[in-house]
């Protein structure tokens, strides 16, 4: 039994080989650099895993940006003005 394995506590919940499998499965579906590149390839756990924390960091990059770029546009608008309405309309 490997140390990961022997750390866990007796009462965390088991996942099985199977539901990894499956959830490996449902990550290469969602991911785009592996839907596009390995149409027929078999790619492997590995390499799915280290993907999905490239497209949430990718992710959170683009969040950080957007955010960036929206507290610009709420700096530069007049809070009274039709365009602070709007951009407030959309946060509702």
């Amino acid at each position: 039994m490997s140390n990961r394995r022997s750390r866990q506590s007796s009462n965390s919940p088991r996942i099985s080989d199977d539901q990894i499998i499956d959830l490996v499965g449902k990550l290469r579906q969602l991911l785009p650099e592996i839907r596009e590149r390995r149409r027929s390839n078999k790619v492997s756990a590995s390499k799915v895993l280290q993907e999905t924390c490239n497209y949430i960091r990718n992710l959170h990059r683009e969040v950080d940006n957007l955010s960036e770029r929206l507290s610009q546009l709420l700096d530069s608008v007049d809070e009274d003005s039709a365009e602070a309405a709007v951009i407030r309309s959309l946060f509702m």
